[in-house]
């Protein structure tokens, strides 16, 4: 959810990315040690646990984690250790919008506000018309104010968010006591690409309306249930906290425990899950929506969600496609060289990315936050995974 500062970061990752890509290609996967490799990098960074997978033509080839879940308890981090993905969970929601698309609950390009009680209007472009493929592609103009947004929807140590529809009302309507004429930007729908979590939101929002379920419990019936995902949940209350992790902040030379949290617009962030159960979810993804006997969408779905939205043709004016592409609540990363989703949270740090070919895909979960000028350490960790990973699929 929070990705504002990480975009602001993305070169400087990138080039450290590129750096490290080559140093690590000059040596010999069989020499590599991949268990002190990350153990060493994790205890450099301060990471206080983390886990990862890596999947090879559709299926899981090699999965292994490190470090603690609760450090100050001793218990280990596992591959089945639950943890908040923040902005991975966009993906989940981006299969729900896809479900109702094929069940005719919705569609892409129509006027969000054929759906909505409300209406939701850029007062700078009060006749152009809104639409779900804008909201998932993050070109809709609508904004996330900031400090607002990090003060108001993030709720710790058990307190109750409120409800996503009174946000949503609040923060878009004009009569709603959150709005504000920089909710929006100052630019046609359609014409500028900007990260919104609150459009995200208001996507799960028109979902809950449209289907007449919450979101989570649609998800559930459609995503987890078929997947084998018993473990996972949108909120606190779905899972076992008893193997959810504990969250760290890593400040100057001190790690801190932070207390866990929930978000008012969950669709954004809120998914808990392990890095077991999200490969089932990530392999169906990249095998045209089918995991084992489960199919998740029809293949068209699952092309369309994928599918590079903006070309020559029709992209925002603020876009290099050889940098950034998007699909539905899918993203091109690391200089579009990679597909999938990241996602970072207070105490959190998500992977989910493969090569353009689907064929080498990583998960990795890191449950501590480093501060922006070591955000690239993340990078490295990623790198040396996905390296160790280009090995093994040479060598299968």
């Amino acid at each position: 959810m929070k990705t504002k500062t990480l975009i602001a970061l993305f070169g400087l990752a990138l080039l450290s990315y590129q750096n490290l890509l080559a140093q690590e290609t000059n040596k010999s996967s069989a020499k590599i040690n991949i268990d002190s490799l990350l153990e060493k990098k994790m205890s450099d960074a301060g990471i206080v646990g983390m886990s990862a997978a890596i999947i090879l033509n559709k299926k899981v080839d090699w999965m292994k984690s490190y470090g603690y879940a609760d450090k100050k308890n001793k218990v280990p981090f596992t591959s089945s250790t639950v943890m908040n993905i923040a902005s991975v969970s966009k993906t989940f929601t981006g299969v729900c919008l896809m479900k109702a698309v094929e069940q005719g609950k919705v569609s892409l390009d129509e006027d969000i506000n054929t759906y909505l009680p409300f209406k939701i209007i850029n007062p700078d472009y009060p006749g152009e018309k809104i639409t779900l493929r804008q909201l998932a592609t993050h070109t809709s103009s609508l904004n996330d104010r900031y400090p607002f947004y990090m003060d108001s929807t993030y709720f710790y140590n058990g307190s109750k968010p409120e409800a996503l529809a009174t946000f949503i009302k609040n923060y878009f309507s004009k009569d709603g006591k959150y709005y504000s004429k920089e909710n929006f930007l100052k630019s046609k729908p359609g014409s500028e690409y900007n990260y919104s979590n609150i459009a995200t939101g208001l996507a799960g929002y028109i979902l809950e309306i449209r289907t007449g379920e919450k979101l989570s419990d649609y998800g559930k019936k459609h995503i987890f249930d078929p997947l084998k995902m018993s473990h996972s949940g949108w909120s606190l209350a779905e899972i076992d906290t008893n193997k959810h992790a504990r969250l760290y902040q890593k400040q100057g030379d001190t790690i801190n425990q932070i207390p866990w949290y929930e978000g008012t617009t969950y669709p954004d962030g809120g998914i808990r899950t392990s890095v077991e159960e999200l490969s089932h979810f990530f392999i169906a993804l990249l095998n045209n929506g089918a995991y084992g006997h489960a199919k998740l969408l029809q293949k068209k779905s699952v092309d369309e969600m994928l599918r590079f939205q903006f070309n020559a043709q029709n992209k925002p004016e603020n876009i290099l496609l050889n940098k950034l592409n998007s699909g539905i609540f899918w993203a091109t990363k690391l200089g579009a060289t990679r597909i999938g989703h990241n996602g970072s949270d207070p105490g959190v740090r998500v992977f989910m990315l493969a090569d353009l070919s689907k064929k080498i895909g990583v998960i990795l979960f890191f449950n501590t936050s480093l501060s922006d000028k070591e955000e690239s350490r993340f990078f490295d960790i990623y790198n040396a995974v996905y390296q160790y990973a280009s090995g093994l699929d040479k060598k299968r």
